[in-house]
């Protein structure tokens, strides 16, 4: 498998994670000062706090995507480590974020790292468990899984759009999605009378999932050349790896 990944875009944000969070913090803890050492000026330390906090938001969800390593686009090199040179994976490339191309077809791939109990039930995602101490660190230092179906849907349709401009709808491949979680503290908990309108499974599965429909549902070469040659480069790109 070849990996392009967009280095220049993961080391810019990767230093907005880092100082986005020193900033954050040391405007949170001045506002504390200030409240503690000049009550008067309470006005200020509020708007402080609000302020540090905010930016504090904008660090976790740098540092949850390109500050911690292994970052999620390692932890996806490494899951699909062994398949063929005829597939890429895209970091950053294109209009989605993870982008497998192969004979399984064309994937958007959305990692998520959160934990406890996830669960899809009347056309919503929830996460449950951990106690107080992971409501309180999914309220102030870990980012909430959201609405993770709309995400997937926004980059199918961006993908979908790329390719509309530069080939022939009629030769344009199915776009398929999955939802991966990265961490094995996840529990999967899904409804047989519901399942998620998408695939979701463990980072340990993934390679089965793709090799599966490589078998049912492969995809021409010439397709596969055609997608290719739509996508860049990178600076990025590491040689295949056959296994």
């Amino acid at each position: 498998m070849q990996i392009i990944s967009n280095e220049k875009l993961i080391h810019r944000n990767r230093n907005i994670a880092r100082y986005s969070s020193i900033l954050g913090l040391a405007i949170l803890v001045g506002g504390m000062i200030i409240s503690f050492s000049r009550p008067e000026l309470i006005i200020f330390s509020f708007a402080a706090l609000i302020l540090g906090f905010l930016i504090s938001q904008v660090g976790i969800y740098f540092t949850n995507r390109w500050g911690r390593e292994p970052r999620p686009d390692q932890l996806l090199n490494q899951a699909l480590k062994g398949l063929d040179s005829k597939y890429r994976i895209y970091h950053f490339m294109s209009p989605a974020s993870h982008l497998l191309v192969g004979p399984a077809g064309i994937w958007i791939l959305l990692p998520r790292h959160q934990k406890g109990v996830i669960t899809y039930e009347r056309g919503r995602w929830r996460q449950k468990g951990g106690g107080f101490l992971q409501v309180y660190l999914r309220l102030f230092a870990q980012e909430g899984l959201g609405r993770p179906d709309f995400d997937i849907s926004n980059e199918m349709q961006s993908l979908q759009k790329f390719f509309e401009k530069n080939m022939p709808a009629e030769d344009i491949p199915p776009i398929q999605a999955a939802l991966i979680f990265t961490t094995d503290k996840a529990i999967l908990q899904f409804n047989d009378t519901e399942e998620p309108p998408i695939p979701t499974l463990y980072i340990n599965k993934l390679k089965e999932l793709i090799r599966k429909n490589a078998k049912s549902k492969p995809i021409a070469v010439e397709k596969i050349q055609t997608i290719v040659q739509l996508l860049p480069e990178g600076e990025g790109k590491q040689p295949a790896e056959d296994e």
